[in-house]
C-alpha cells in the first residue's frame, strides 16, 4: 500500500486485537459491564466491513444495486432504532423519522451536484446521513419515552390546565430533542480544532488532498446536523402524539 493509506497486513490485525484488548480491560476493570459487548461488536464490524467490502464494488457499477443497498441499510437503520425505543411494533415508525431526515438531505446534495450521482459517491454519503439519523433518533425516542414516564405529574398537570394529550406530552419531551442534537452540534463546532472525523481522514488517505478533505467533511458535517434535526423533530412529535409508545396503552 502507499504511503498515505492504511496498511491492510499483519499490522493492521494487530492494531485491531491491541485496541479490543484495550477496550475489554478497561470495561472489566471499571465494572461496566460492555466487555462481551465490545468484543461481539468488534467481530460484528470485522464480518460485516469484510463481506461490504467483497459487494461493494459490484453495487456501486449498477444504479439499481445502488438503490437497492441504500434501502437495506435504511431497513437496518429503521430496524435498529425502533428495536433501541420499544419493544412495540409503534417503534417502526422511526423509519418515519429516519426517512424525514435522510430525504432531503441527500436529495439537497445529489440534486446540487455537489456529490455526483453515481453509486462509488452515493453508498458512502448515505450510509453516513442514515446513520446519522438513526442514532438521533433512537437517543431522542429513548429520552422522550423515558421523560414520559418519569415526569407523568407534569404532563398530567399540564392535562388538569386545559392542555390538549399532544401539547402536554410536548411539555416533557421537547428538551428530548436538545438533548439528542448536542453530540451533532459538538462535533459541528470544533470540527478541525478537537476532531477530524471520518469523512475527512477517509479522502486526506486515498486522496492526500487536504482541501478536498475538508469541503467533504464540511458537506457531512452540515449534511448530518440537517438530517438529524429533521429526524429528531420528527420523533419527539410522534412521541408527543402517542404514535411511538413503550406500551399499546397511550403515553404509558
Amino acid at each position: 500500500m502507499g504511503g498515505s493509506t492504511v496498511v491492510v497486513g499483519w499490522q493492521l490485525a494487530v492494531a485491531l486485537i491491541a485496541l479490543v484488548a484495550l477496550t475489554v480491560v478497561t470495561a472489566v476493570l471499571g465494572r461496566l459491564g460492555t466487555a462481551s459487548a465490545s468484543v461481539v461488536a468488534a467481530l460484528r464490524a470485522v464480518a460485516q466491513l469484510a463481506a461490504v467490502s467483497a459487494v461493494i464494488l459490484a453495487v456501486v457499477r449498477s444504479w439499481w444495486a445502488t438503490v437497492l443497498f441504500v434501502l437495506v441499510m435504511f431497513t437496518v437503520a429503521t430496524w435498529t432504532s425502533a428495536r433501541r425505543m420499544t419493544r412495540d411494533r409503534c417503534g417502526f415508525y422511526a423509519g418515519a423519522a429516519i426517512l424525514a431526515g435522510v430525504a432531503p438531505v441527500l436529495a439537497i446534495v445529489l440534486g446540487s451536484g455537489a456529490v455526483p450521482l453515481t453509486g462509488i459517491a452515493v453508498v458512502p454519503i448515505g450510509g453516513i446521513v442514515i446513520g446519522g439519523a438513526m442514532t438521533a433518533t433512537s437517543v431522542a425516542g429513548r429520552r422522550a419515552l423515558d421523560q414520559l414516564s418519569a415526569r407523568r405529574g407534569e404532563y398530567e398537570a399540564a392535562l388538569s390546565l386545559g392542555f390538549m394529550d399532544r401539547d402536554a406530552a410536548l411539555v416533557v419531551v421537547r428538551p428530548s430533542a436538545h438533548d439528542a442534537l448536542v453530540p451533532a452540534l459538538d462535533q459541528t463546532r470544533t470540527v478541525g480544532l478537537v476532531t477530524l472525523p471520518g469523512a475527512f481522514v477517509g479522502v486526506l488517505l486515498g486522496s492526500g488532498d487536504p482541501v478536498r478533505a475538508g469541503a467533504a467533511q464540511v458537506l457531512v458535517l452540515v449534511g448530518l446536523l440537517a438530517a438529524e434535526t429533521v429526524a429528531v423533530l420528527v420523533t419527539v412529535e410522534l412521541v408527543a402524539r402517542g404514535v411511538i409508545r413503550r406500551t399499546s396503552e397511550q403515553h404509558t
